[in-house]
Parts: structure tokens; C-alpha cells; sequence
């Protein structure tokens, strides 16, 4: 768990290295870019990009996340079947909030989520995706020991 003004979605893509590798499922969008073509992309029920598109479309502009729920899969994982499951979703979620800590979708690696503009969890099968956010940011916090508190 990340206080949203201490980083962005970008930074926590450029510290997990390997977004590239997966493909991307972004649901629950609330957004507010200037950019026409990323308005386009986001202005939908869900978005599902592979990984370097998910990075180019961070790269071009820094905008304001106030909910989103960034779902990796493996590549040979296909939409149609990432899509016979609920879509993640960020508000309203209680689940971030109770031990022990589990991924919304059940074929999804890791999910990104920004909660209320405020914070950004980061939730992921492997431990070193999250090992890696503690290490290279002071204001992150392990979201079960949070809870725990």
C-alpha cells in the first residue's frame, strides 16, 4: 500500500520491470487524462492491453487515477477467458481490507489498484513483485500487517 501522492502508476510499472510480459486486464476506470486517444482507450467497461502498450500509454502523459484495477495475466492466458470471471473492482472492494490478503481474479499474476485517489495497492502471486515496491519506496507499506494494526 502506497500513498497515491508518493508515486504513480508508472513508477510502480517501472519498479515491478516486468509489465511487458504480461497482458493487461483495467477495469473500474475513473481517470481523467487530456489526451484524446488515452480518453478513447480508458472510456470503456474495461480495457485489456498488452504490456508494452500499458507502459507506452503511461509514458505519454501523467494523469489523475481516482479508482482502476490493473489485472496481469500471462500472455497465453486469452481474454475470453480472463472475461468468464467478475471483473476486479476497487471501490467498494472490502476484501483489501481483511486477512489474508487474496487477487480478485483468480488467473490474474498481480493487480495494481488505485483506491479512491488516495492509495495504490499492490497485490501479486510473487513475492518479489512486492518485496521490490517495499524496497525502492520509504512510503510503502505491507497491506496485511496494515490491516493487522
Amino acid at each position: 500500500m502506497i500513498k497515491n501522492d508518493e508515486i504513480s502508476i508508472k513508477d510502480i510499472c517501472n519498479i515491478i520491470g516486468d509489465v511487458d510480459n504480461y497482458n493487461w486486464l483495467i477495469t473500474n476506470i475513473e481517470c481523467y487524462p487530456s489526451d484524446e486517444e488515452i480518453v478513447k482507450i480508458l472510456d470503456n467497461e474495461y480495457c485489456w492491453l498488452e504490456g508494452r502498450s500499458l507502459l507506452d500509454l503511461l509514458a505519454k502523459e501523467e494523469f489523475q487515477w481516482i479508482w482502476g484495477g490493473f489485472s496481469a495475466f500471462p500472455k497465453e492466458i486469452r481474454l475470453e477467458e480472463v472475461l468468464k470471471y467478475d471483473y476486479p473492482y476497487a471501490d467498494g472492494y472490502k476484501g483489501f481490507w481483511e486477512n489474508p490478503i487474496a487477487l480478485q481474479h483468480p488467473l490474474a499474476v498481480s493487480e495494481i489498484v488505485v483506491w479512491d485517489g488516495s492509495l495504490i495497492l499492490v497485490i501479486s502471486k510473487k513475492s518479489e513483485v512486492v518485496n521490490a515496491l517495499i524496497e525502492n519506496n520509504t512510503f510503502a507499506q505491507d497491506l496485511e500487517k496494515y490491516n493487522m494494526e
